[in-house]
């Protein structure tokens, strides 16, 4: 049966808090990079390395952790995940050379990867599937305002207490959402509670997914995270580095790992990736999309901060304030979709979201040194609105289609495109750029991200959008098997 409304609310007060946690880190390090490069004394490489190692790490175990989740209980995992992160960031902040920090980096990465998927995981399991569209708008809206307020904060804590405080700020969100997991009974919303069939083989009642003994597929966990961390690491150093042909390498190698490791996939009995969790038309095509608007997005924001600073001559906070539309639109557009998308379907707010951020690209494009604040805000009003309200929706088909003992693999694949996305947005709108500056060559770039978010906009076109008879969920949840944890009344309406 499903947790009692206050243990739900716990439930969403640890996915909120988990998810803002990390939304802060990254944006406040942005702003602390210089500083901290100044006081240890440390190389732009090395200081490049703290962030790529961090987002390496993460994008290579998020499946996997997601596996750990569906197997362990998302709960467990999110409470190693977010101890580990609290620890690594209290390192971090103590840590008296550069290498200390890439080293703790690294380790706060792995502890990031337990921590996001469990996130959507926790909700997948703690709501019935068509009402996951209210608590995923919520988180996304969540998330919108801690990116737009980590510059600031960070800034503000650089300024007056130094880089180690930024480092140190997350500690009490953390704090905050480890009490909220652990103060859910064990075993309440998780996925042995959807299903008496989800019980047997566990006698002690746990948050196993109930599908007995079956393996995590550590050889297919081994070649997707190979796979991924040269996907990342190729993606991005490939604007930085002087010797395109090196990042070129480890795309290639990154390309032969995932050959092998789809033949992998199809030979073993237990796959991380189950090969219908990847067909299915209510996980796939979500994902594609988010693929496309992440990429797009960030690829137009990248030359677009150059242009307000290089072009326009604005410093670091008047830029940060003219993107203040950007995370405002975002936090009203998440929960508006939810709304929206209950009562005409997810395809009528997937397609309009990607136009809008086609749209913004577009006019992006046309800036130059006469554009007034009104134009700029404009662009990033439309991007905003058209991201906030893809990533809210799509989130939600991606997490509801997928059956709720697979709910942590599919958390993870909706993390990794995220993260994956925005590394192949900038690394096109750098090579659209060519040799010019990034913001002298805003034009090239943001047109390359509108053709982006064009494809992405078609494929859009294509969702099946809300179900009509058993949602896709019910589906997937019928093809893991009776084991799955699948609520048979969570087959019926959206």
């Amino acid at each position: 049966m499903n947790p009692p409304r206050h243990h739900r609310g716990l439930v969403l007060a640890a996915s909120i808090t988990g998810a803002v946690l990390v939304a802060v880190d990254g944006t406040a390090l942005t702003v602390a990079r210089p500083a901290l490069q100044h006081d240890l004394h440390a190389s732009v490489a090395a200081v490049q390395w703290a962030s790529a190692g961090y987002l390496v790490t993460v994008a290579a175990l998020l499946v996997f952790a997601g596996r750990l989740g569906d197997r362990y209980g998302h709960r467990r995992v999110f409470a190693l995940g977010v101890t580990g992160f609290a620890a690594a960031s209290l390192g971090i902040a103590v840590a008296p050379g550069i290498g200390w920090v890439v080293a703790l980096r690294v380790l706060q990465g792995a502890a990031g990867a337990l921590l996001q998927p469990a996130t959507l995981g926790m909700l997948r399991a703690a709501w019935p599937a068509d009402r996951l569209a209210g608590p995923i708008a919520i988180r996304t809206a969540a998330i919108g305002l801690a990116a737009a307020a980590g510059p600031l904060v960070g800034g503000a804590l650089t300024a007056h207490l130094g880089w180690r405080s930024v480092f140190l700020l997350g500690l009490l969100p953390a704090a905050a959402a480890l009490l909220a997991a652990l103060a859910v009974p064990a075993g309440a919303g998780s996925p042995d509670t959807r299903s008496p069939a989800a019980g047997r083989g566990n006698r002690h009642g746990s948050e196993h997914d109930g599908r007995h003994d079956s393996g995590l597929d550590l050889p297919g966990a081994a070649l997707l995270a190979l796979a991924l961390a040269l996907l990342v690491q190729s993606l991005v150093t490939l604007p930085d580095t002087g010797r395109p042909a090196v990042p070129l390498l480890g795309l290639t190698a990154a390309g032969v790992l995932a050959l092998v490791l789809v033949r992998h996939e199809r030979r073993t009995a237990d796959p991380l990736l189950p090969p219908a969790l990847l067909r299915s038309t209510a996980v796939a095509p979500p994902l594609v999309v988010l693929l496309a608007a992440s990429a797009a997005l960030q690829g137009t924001l990248f030359p677009a901060t150059y242009y307000l600073q290089d072009v326009l001559g604005l410093d670091p906070l008047r830029s940060a304030l003219r993107a203040v539309p950007l995370a405002v639109t975002m936090i009203l557009a998440a929960p508006g979709s939810a709304w929206l998308a209950k009562r005409h379907g997810e395809r009528a707010v997937v397609l309009p979201g990607m136009a809008l951020i086609t749209t913004g690209a577009l006019l992006t494009a046309l800036l130059g040194t006469g554009s007034g604040t009104l134009a700029i805000a404009g662009c990033f009003a439309l991007l905003g609105t058209g991201f906030g309200a893809v990533m809210a929706t799509a989130t939600t088909m991606v997490v509801r289609g997928a059956a709720a003992a697979r709910a942590g693999v599919a958390g993870g694949l909706q993390q990794t495109v995220l993260n994956i996305g925005p590394a192949l947005g900038i690394a096109l709108a750098t090579a659209a750029a060519g040799r010019t500056d990034p913001g002298a060559a805003l034009a090239p770039s943001a047109l390359t991200m509108a053709a982006v978010a064009g494809a992405g906009t078609l494929l859009a076109a294509r969702l099946t959008g809300r179900a009509a008879g058993p949602t896709a969920g019910g589906a997937a949840d019928r093809a893991a098997g009776p084991a799955s944890g699948a609520r048979p009344e969570s087959a019926g309406r959206r």
